[in-house]
């Protein structure tokens, strides 16, 4: 935790709350810690403050949910002090608009309602390496963005494709913070390995990946993988074992498939993020635990959404961030680039070097929808390789039965983060029959961002 008298801290909210939490959560653990509600006066501030972090809201005109003024603001202030670090304070639904921060300038961004650890970590991450950003590593940072849309070889991501270049483009902006990411995409299309990238892309580098599987746990076996248990807890149940939410502490936790996890748990999985604790099986103590938390999942994102299937609040905070990876078919300039690297990798295991496609076989795998995405094409390629009698691999040695494309089924219904938000804040003013502080208590966000909400959605006659 950072000592007493390192660090000149300024918050500027409209929302006089934030300003007196943020001072008492703040003050003591840093050298001075200003606020400001009022945005005119930043210029002053800034010029006379030498601060060393600047916390800075996205709104301020009552009602505004664009996030304009921050950004403008956002440009004033690095004009004014470009060493200064801009954290920005973002609603759940203006991600988008974090990440625009970041491009400009911004170092990272806190999701309101903030949680006191993450803001103070946060912050004093910052504190700790400014010395290293007036260094150069800040403008080092800010040039790594920039994508080169020619051939991209990410950690085993491969790809020169305009789509991928995108996403790698986000996984690149998103991973050094802290935000939570939800990776959705058709089973194979490379989820696990955009959860390493951003794993490897991020500060928690240097600690564990945890990868969790929770389609191969038995639902039995959920609650004591995930959490751990105490010696004598249950039956078989014979010496202490730590979960993986605690092997992952200090790094990531992927939980993969995460559509499988049953309603009690979800609610587990939802205490456990809100507390940054865990409590295991047959224990009462409660483990802090500090993770940065990346789910994946195959199910369409309205089917996901569906509050009898998966509980939107836990949803509100697994897809801080999410990112929708394609299916092959809609990678087509990948598909040789791919099945090259996988002829590669098997011709070398399997002792068979100098295999090479032919032509009109390269023109085959390209025509073929892969319904079983990467996965199918490494396949494909391995049998192949095994039962190739020649170094020239044609047409003949892939045997690809013609199905379907899911492309050609009828769209399902696309329903946007903005319209479960609202039918989220409608049912919660609804039971609490206006009652703004229950609604936002149960909805997990501030009174505040509940108002700008209402007015964004058009709501003032439920409240």
């Amino acid at each position: 935790m950072q000592s007493e008298g390192c660090g000149n801290i300024l918050v500027i909210d409209d929302d006089n709350d934030v300003l007196y939490t943020a001072k008492l959560v703040l003050r003591g653990l840093f050298e001075k810690v200003d606020s400001l509600s009022d945005p005119g006066l930043i210029p002053g501030f800034v010029k006379a403050g030498k601060y060393d972090v600047i916390l800075l809201d996205m709104n301020f005109t009552r009602g505004a949910t664009s996030g304009k003024e921050g950004l403008e603001w956002l440009k004033k202030i690095l004009q004014i002090d470009p060493d200064v670090c801009i954290l920005t304070t973002t609603a759940y639904g203006e991600i988008n608009l974090a990440v625009q921060a970041m491009k400009m300038g911004a170092v990272d961004f806190i999701i309101k309602p903030w949680n006191q650890e993450r803001l103070v970590a946060a912050i004093n991450n910052v504190v700790c390496n400014r010395s290293a950003q007036k260094d150069g590593s800040r403008r080092k940072s800010n040039n790594d963005k920039t994508v080169d849309y020619g051939e991209i070889h990410y950690p085993k991501i491969i790809s020169r494709s305009w789509v991928m270049a995108q996403i790698m483009d986000t996984i690149k902006t998103v991973a050094p913070t802290d935000a939570n990411v939800l990776i959705m995409g058709e089973n194979g299309t490379g989820k696990e390995l955009a959860a390493l990238a951003l794993h490897c892309e991020s500060l928690r580098r240097e600690k564990p990946f945890v990868h969790v599987d929770l389609g191969a746990i038995p639902e039995t076996l959920f609650e004591s993988e995930l959490f751990g248990h105490t010696r004598g807890a249950f039956t078989d149940a014979r010496e202490e074992r730590a979960g993986r939410f605690e092997a992952a502490s200090g790094g990531t936790l992927f939980l993969d498939e995460i559509g499988n996890l049953t309603m009690p748990l979800q609610a587990k999985i939802l205490t456990a993020i809100q507390n940054r604790a865990i409590v295991r099986i047959g224990s009462n103590h409660s483990i802090p635990i500090d993770v940065r938390l990346i789910s994946a999942t195959n199910m369409p994102q309205y089917q996901l959404a569906d509050s009898f299937n998966f509980r939107q609040d836990l949803l509100y905070r697994i897809n801080t961030v999410e990112i929708t990876l394609p299916p092959l078919r809609e990678r087509g300039e990948d598909i040789s680039l791919i099945a090259e690297y996988y002829l590669e990798l098997y011709s070398e295991h399997y002792s068979k070097k100098g295999l090479v496609l032919r032509g009109d076989t390269v023109l085959k795998l390209n025509s073929y929808p892969w319904p079983g995405n990467i996965r199918e094409l490494a396949h494909s390629i391995e049998r192949a390789v095994i039962l190739s009698k020649s170094k020239i691999l044609t047409p003949d040695d892939f045997m690809l039965k013609i199905k379907h494309s899911p492309a050609s089924k009828v769209d399902e219904p696309v329903i946007r983060v903005e319209d479960y938000e609202k039918s989220a804040i409608s049912s919660a003013l609804n039971k609490h029959n206006g009652n703004l502080s229950k609604a936002s208590e149960e909805l997990g966000i501030a009174r505040s961002t509940l108002y700008r909400k209402i007015a964004h959605f058009g709501m003032e006659n439920l409240s």
